[in-house]
Order: C-alpha cells, then sequence, then structure tokens
C-alpha cells in the first residue's frame, strides 16, 4: 500500500525546533514533504503574496526529507506545494507548527500557523495545526510527542470532515504530566492592545504594540480553560465565517429590499 503523503509547514520559520520535531513524528506515519517560511511569519494570519515575487528554493535541512524554504507566508507555502512542488499529487494530510505560542481563541484569526492549516481545508485537504502554549526561547516540545501520534494517527486513519481543520494547543512543559485530549471550542476572549508612543534617534515617531489576554469566558469546555488546566485543546475549526443564526434575523427585520 502506497505510505500517506503528509506536507509539513509552519509559521515560524522552516529552521525552527517546532517543525523539526512535527518532521519526525511525521515521517513515522508517511513519505514527508517539507515547504516552509525561510524566516518567521508569525502573526501574518492569511496572507498571501500577490505584489512581490515568490523564491522556493531545496534545502537539506531535513537530510533526505525533501523540503523547500518558501520567501512568503504559510497560506503561500501550502499554495506552492500543492501547485508546484507536489505537481499531480495531492497530500493525504496537512501538519503545521508546532509553533512557538498560544493559538487558543481569538489568536486563531491571526496565526500563521493556523492560517496554513485553514488553506489546506479549502483544498479539501485535512489538516492540523500545533501550539505549544510557552514564548520562551527554552521552551521544550519533546512532551508534545505522544499527543501528535495519537491525534495524526486517528486523523489517518477516521478522516477530518471536509472545510474543517483542526487547533492543537498544548500548555506549557510542567512538573505535572498533561492530563489528556480535550474537544472544546474556542474561548470568548482577545488581546486588549496597547500601543506605546516613541520616538526614534532622527526624532520620527513610531508606535510598539504590547498588551494583555482578556479572557471573557470562564466556561470549562474552552481551550483557554483546558490549557489552564493543563490539557490538550482541540478545537475543529472552518473557514466559512457566515454567522449562519443572524441570517434569518436579518432577513425578517432590515428593510433591504
Amino acid at each position: 500500500m502506497k505510505k500517506p503523503l503528509i506536507l509539513v509547514t509552519n509559521d515560524d520559520g522552516i529552521t525552527s525546533k517546532g517543525i523539526r520535531l512535527l518532521v519526525e513524528i511525521a515521517k513515522e506515519f508517511g513519505d514527508v514533504v517539507v515547504v516552509a517560511p525561510d524566516s518567521p511569519q508569525s502573526g501574518m494570519g492569511h496572507a498571501i503574496t500577490i505584489g512581490n515575487t515568490l523564491r522556493l528554493d531545496p534545502t537539506d535541512i531535513f537530510g533526505d526529507t525533501p523540503a523547500y524554504e518558501c520567501s512568503g507566508t504559510p497560506a503561500d507555502c501550502v499554495k506552492l506545494a500543492k501547485n508546484f512542488v507536489l505537481h499531480d499529487r495531492s497530500p493525504d494530510l496537512v501538519l503545521s507548527g508546532i509553533n512557538h505560542g498560544s493559538n487558543t481563541s481569538i489568536s486563531v484569526l491571526y496565526s500563521g500557523t493556523m492560517s496554513a492549516a485553514i488553506e489546506a481545508a479549502i483544498e479539501n485537504i485535512p489538516a492540523i495545526g500545533f501550539s505549544v502554549c510557552d514564548y520562551s526561547h527554552t521552551a521544550d516540545f519533546s512532551y508534545t510527542a505522544p499527543f501528535i501520534r495519537k491525534i495524526v494517527g486517528e486523523a489517518l486513519d477516521k478522516g477530518i470532515r471536509k472545510g474543517v481543520t483542526l487547533n492543537v494547543n498544548f500548555p506549557p512543559a510542567g512538573e505535572e504530566p498533561l492530563k489528556g485530549i480535550k474537544i472544546c471550542r474556542q474561548a470568548h476572549a482577545k488581546w486588549q492592545e496597547k500601543f506605546d508612543q516613541r520616538f526614534d534617534p532622527h526624532g520620527r515617531r513610531y508606535f510598539w504594540m504590547s498588551g494583555e489576554f482578556v479572557n471573557m469566558d470562564h466556561a470549562d469546555d474552552t481551550d483557554v480553560w483546558a490549557v489552564d488546566n493543563n490539557y490538550v485543546s482541540v478545537v475543529p475549526c472552518q473557514y466559512d465565517m457566515t454567522a449562519h443564526h443572524y441570517t434569518s434575523e436579518l432577513t425578517s427585520d432590515w428593510e433591504l429590499s
């Protein structure tokens, strides 16, 4: 039987620690091809390159695993992989990550990691984004491996519904083992931004964004609750952003005709 073809990408860049572990795990399940950004692309969301050139260069960074570094965004990487690198063969699964930092709640909209997975879902390719909720430069990723193997194995065995991708977040490594995996919903939370006004040595004004994460949702079925309570959170996401529950109200209450 032909082995599954697994595309691996990320937003932290092809040299990141997280993608190296994800590639090693993916190789246990099938043939792996890597197409990832040549530099960090965190916070790029679903941006694509339309006004500049895109460059794609092969690299031997993963030994005998075919790999390409791309000058574009994570979404660009998936597009190029599907339409150029893989030619007439579609991946059986796309894995994105392992991201350095949380992608729970509203962060899914800003995340390059998850946008790569969502781009795959747009093409009806099963996809999973993995993130570790730890921004430290010395963050440990190794403890995630058994859970990633479990989730990837289930995805290849059972499949993922078309148009849906999975957003998986891990708590930071701690002294206590993880309690398990929880299927969750996205928490109602947001970043409350602050903009510091500063001046460069030439006296020109610039701004530096900072802020804090504010969680307005304290239910026990959310991704934020799961991670805070030492569980791995799995949230099924979709690219259809239609507020279906509101369409009938608009039709009946608004006088638009």
